[in-house]
């Protein structure tokens, strides 16, 4: 009975751990004060800074999501990932 109920608490705790990591990026994942922290790391390793930064802040409230990574990895974020200038470019860093 003590192993059952062992094993129970270890899947629960194994799903909740996915379930964790699921929702630590994509859509809704932030809220709008960790946008500037989530930009900071995003922008990190790029010499264009400030632009980076200025995109990523405007992309993060609107989408409140940045994508893992400093570079890429936009799929995780849909909104963030289909946001367009108007010549048809990337919006979001």
């Amino acid at each position: 009975m003590a192993k059952v109920v062992a094993l129970m608490l270890l899947a629960l705790f194994a799903i909740s751990m996915i379930e964790a990591t699921m929702n630590r990026y994509g859509p809704g994942s932030l809220k709008s004060y960790q946008c500037p922290s989530q930009c900071t790391r995003r922008c990190s390793k790029t010499q264009y800074h400030k632009p980076c930064m200025f995109f990523c802040q405007k992309c993060c409230r609107k989408c409140l999501c940045v994508p893992p990574g400093f570079y890429g990895n936009k799929g995780v974020c849909p909104c963030y990932n289909n946001w367009k200038t108007k010549r048809g470019g990337p919006k979001c860093p």
